[in-house]
C-alpha cells in the first residue's frame, strides 16, 4: 500500500473536498482522485462519498481513518532521523493568525536556510485548539498564547514575545486617559473564548471598568479595522506586526505595567521528532533576539 495514497485519503477527509486536498498536497484534483480510486480498489470498498463538491468518508473510510493517521505518523517518525548530521523529516507546526503573519515568516525562513531538508506542515488555528493538538501528539509544536494554567509535565514552553495591553482608538480621538476612554466610548471586545480575550476581561474587572459593549470579535485585524472606522475603541494585546495597512489608529498603553499576553512555542518534549523541534526552537529564539 502506497502511503502517498493514504495521505491523499486523509487530506481529502480533513479538507472536505478533493480540490482543497489537491491544493494542500500540491497536486491536481485529477491526481488526487486517481489516488483515491487506486486505494479504494486495493481496499475493495468505497472510502469516500461525493455530494457535489463535498466529500465525506463512508463507513469503511471512517473505520480506517484513525489507523491511516497513525500509520502516517509512524512514517513521519521514521523519516525524522539525522543522516550525517542533517535533519530530515516532517515537522507539524501550529500557529495562531497573528503568529502566522508576524513571527512565522522570519522563523521559517531562518529554519529553511539552516535545515533545508525539514518539511514544514502548518496548521492554523486558535491557541486553545492548537494546545490540545500538541498535547495529543497531532502537532509537534505550536506558536500560541501562553495558557492561563500550568502546562503538562510532558510538554514545555518557550516565550518568544511579550505583547502588552494597549487601548486602541481612532487616531483623531481627543486626548483622554485610557481608563476614561474604555469607560465612556463604545467598546469592541476581544473574544473571551480566546486566552488573550480572557486577559483583557480580567484587566477590565480589576480596573472596575464596565465598558459599553458594541461587538465581541475573535479576529484582532477585524477589531483594528472597526476601530479605524469609528465604530468604537478596544483593549487588545500589542501584537507583532504587520498590522492591517491603511489604518489610522492610536495605541495607548494601560497605566498598570505587566498586563498583556505572552506568545511562545509550546511543544511535547517526548516527541520522536525532538531533533526537528529543537532546531525550530533554536531558530525561533535567534530570530526573536534579532
Amino acid at each position: 500500500m502506497d502511503t502517498r495514497f493514504l495521505e491523499s485519503f486523509v487530506t481529502v477527509v480533513d479538507k472536505g473536498s478533493i480540490a482543497e486536498a489537491a491544493r494542500r498536497l500540491h497536486l491536481t484534483p485529477a491526481a488526487v482522485a486517481q489516488r483515491l480510486r487506486a486505494l479504494e480498489s486495493e481496499i475493495g470498498k468505497p472510502l469516500v462519498s461525493r455530494a457535489g463538491r463535498t466529500v465525506k468518508p463512508t463507513e469503511t473510510g471512517i473505520a480506517m481513518l484513525e489507523r491511516a493517521r497513525l500509520l502516517l505518523r509512524h512514517v513521519r517518525d521514521l523519516k525524522a532521523t539525522s543522516a550525517d548530521g542533517v535533519l530530515i523529516g516532517e515537522l507539524r507546526l501550529g500557529a495562531t493568525a497573528t503568529a502566522l503573519t508576524g513571527m512565522m515568516p522570519a522563523i521559517l525562513s531562518s529554519l529553511a536556510a539552516a535545515h533545508p531538508q525539514i518539511e514544514i506542515y502548518i496548521v492554523p488555528g486558535v491557541s486553545v485548539e492548537l494546545y490540545h493538538q500538541v498535547v495529543s501528539g497531532d502537532l509537534d509544536a505550536a506558536i500560541i498564547v501562553q495558557p492561563p494554567f500550568a502546562i503538562p509535565k510532558a510538554c514545555d514552553w518557550q516565550t518568544l514575545n511579550e505583547e502588552p495591553l494597549v487601548v486602541l482608538t481612532p487616531a483623531g480621538m481627543p486626548a483622554q486617559t485610557p481608563h476614561r476612554i474604555l469607560a465612556t466610548q463604545p467598546f469592541i471586545r476581544y473574544d473571551r473564548n480566546h486566552w488573550g480575550g480572557q486577559i483583557v476581561d480580567r484587566y477590565l474587572r480589576q480596573a472596575r471598568i464596565h465598558p459599553q459593549e458594541r461587538f465581541e470579535l475573535d479576529a484582532l485585524d477585524a477589531i483594528a479595522a472597526m476601530v479605524d472606522r469609528g465604530l468604537g475603541v478596544s483593549l487588545v494585546p500589542d501584537w507583532a506586526p504587520p498590522w492591517p495597512e491603511g489604518l489610522s489608529l492610536a495605541r495607548l498603553p494601560v497605566p498598570e505595567p505587566g498586563w498583556g499576553r505572552r506568545v511562545g512555542l509550546f511543544w511535547g518534549h517526548m516527541s520522536p521528532r525532538a531533533g526537528l523541534v529543537r532546531a525550530l526552537r533554536e531558530n525561533a529564539a535567534a530570530v526573536m533576539r534579532r
